[in-house]
């Protein structure tokens, strides 16, 4: 733990003095002529370096089904006063946290 906060300290530290020297760059100031003529050098050098960015390229995802007009896949039709009947159990699942006993449900339609 200790070793974190003091990681953090000192990439705090670093980013203080990053932003220090920065600010302090910034403060100086050229004469007026060098500084038209550095503005001037500065457009022609990144001009040619200009890269255009392109736009993401989109995907159109699509489902392999067509749920129907009531959202319901896959479309089964029984027949005529069918019963669905459904039976509901608790099995064992294994997982790292150790087992774990969960519901399980199955389902079949019957004729009426």
């Amino acid at each position: 733990m200790m070793m974190r906060i003091s990681k953090a300290a000192v990439l705090i530290a670093l980013a203080g003095l990053a932003l220090w020297t920065i600010s302090q760059a910034g403060a100086q100031t050229l004469p007026q002529g060098a500084r038209t003529a550095n503005t001037s050098q500065s457009a022609t050098d990144i001009s040619p370096q200009r890269h255009l960015r392109r736009p993401p390229t989109r995907l159109r995802v699509q489902p392999y089904y067509d749920p129907g007009f009531d959202g319901v896949y896959p479309r089964y039709y029984p027949g005529r006063n069918a019963v669905r009947e459904c039976t509901a159990t608790y099995v064992q699942e294994y997982r790292p946290s150790g087992t774990v006993i969960v519901p399980r449900m199955s389902c079949f339609w019957r004729p009426g």
